[in-house]
């Protein structure tokens, strides 16, 4: 099996992260992607030299080494259309017509000048299902403004405030955060247009937003302020209501989160854990009410407590508390060494072509009956051209 997509034909019309991420986990579960790259490339090319990754070893790509570009592109065919061009254009109109799927994240109004709108597309292809990410939503006065997912889903949607201390300046998102989570949304958006048109016959327009991605992403905030009219207070660490949920740093300076959302379930562990049973009918700890009113107080003596061991030998007692929730806050080192992560499905090996393979972030789904298997790196640029539009031109020689 390829995976659950195979026979899907896609085509990407994608730059930087978002739609080629969409494409990408497409790709991943077996759909066959056409990457559509005009002469100079997708600028995501450039990641490497960006970021200052030196080619030490592994996947390269005209002698850089690219893992941002890699993550998003593996297992696409890729081809070279000049779109400023009457030929490319009509070579892109000919993929899209035998198409199942059209990706892109190019703004509407380039793709309207190039003649690859919704509109001239699903007329010649009624069948296509026409996948869109936007900055800000395909309609209002922002419509058309271009954005970067620091700007639409961390800065314009409220994520970036809400994890702002009082008095601090706004943490700086990570690369692709919000353009891989739209990417997700685009994909799952795109297989329901699927077995909707197996249902109906017809194509549809599906779209997405980075701006309504950031928005979801703090739904528990912002539903809260549609309902209510008042905001979810940001917790301080030193005085947390619910000093089970807060973060600690054990005696060899690594920390930790306690996950102890229920109360009158996950108090009574920590207690055991941290050998204080009489906190269990100390009147300043006894109930939910207490806690949150001398929290300072409790999260202190936790605090100090917990200076008392190293996370490994904390690991060992809490295991001994079914009841106790908690989690490491890793570093990028300790997902790459933790047993679970690897178990989990977290690597996917990707084979280079040469009878190799190097590891890779996997997309996070899981195909049990139809199991996906990635075929290969990114293309370099061009790579396919030539295969693909002699593929093209058979295809519409037989229609003829």
């Amino acid at each position: 099996m390829a995976g659950p997509l195979e026979g899907v034909r896609v085509v990407e019309l994608g730059v930087w992260v978002a739609g080629p991420a969409a494409a990408g986990i497409l790709a991943d579960w077996g759909a066959d992607v056409v990457k559509i790259e005009p002469p100079g490339g997708d600028p995501a090319r450039t990641f490497g030299r960006m970021l200052g990754i030196s080619a030490a070893g592994g996947v390269e790509s005209s002698g850089e080494l690219n893992p941002p570009f890699e993550l998003d592109n593996r297992g696409k065919r890729g081809i070279v259309l000049d779109l400023a061009t009457d030929e490319g254009r009509e070579h892109a109109r000919d993929l899209l017509a035998e198409a199942d799927v059209f990706l892109t994240n190019i703004r509407a109004g380039a793709l309207r000048r190039v003649g690859l709108d919704f509109e001239k597309v699903a007329a010649a292809n009624p069948r296509l299902i026409y996948g869109l990410i936007t900055g800000y939503g395909a309609t209002g006065p922002d419509a058309d403004r271009p954005a970067y997912d620091v700007a639409a889903f961390w800065a314009r949607s409220g994520l970036a405030h809400l994890l702002t201390r009082p008095d601090d300046v706004p943490p700086f998102q990570r690369g692709g955060m919000g353009d891989h989570m739209a990417g997700m949304t685009l994909a799952g958006a795109v297989c329901a247009a699927l077995v909707a048109r197996a249902r109906t016959g017809t194509g549809q327009l599906v779209t997405t937003s980075l701006y309504r991605q950031g928005a979801y992403t703090v739904s528990f905030d912002l539903n809260t302020f549609l309902l209510t009219g008042h905001s979810i207070a940001i917790g301080q660490r030193e005085t947390m209501a619910n000093p089970c949920m807060n973060n600690y740093t054990a005696g060899d300076g690594r920390r930790f989160w306690l996950v102890g959302l229920q109360g009158e379930r996950h108090w009574p562990a920590l207690c055991a854990a941290v050998q204080r049973l009489s906190w269990l009918t100390d009147e300043r700890f006894a109930t939910g009410r207490a806690r949150a009113a001398n929290a300072a107080v409790l999260i202190a003596e936790l605090d100090a407590i917990f200076a008392g061991k190293s996370l490994d030998e904390w690991a060992e007692t809490f295991a001994a508390q079914p009841d106790l929730f908690w989690s490491p806050i890793n570093s990028l080192e300790d997902v790459i060494a933790d047993e679970q992560f690897h178990a989990a499905g977290g690597v996917v090996y990707v084979p280079e072509g040469d009878g190799s393979s190097v590891p890779m972030v996997a997309s996070p789904a899981d195909f049990h009956g139809t199991p996906v298997h990635i075929g290969s790196v990114a293309p370099t640029l061009g790579q396919h051209t030539e295969e693909v539009l002699a593929e093209l031109a058979q295809r519409t020689n037989r229609s003829a």
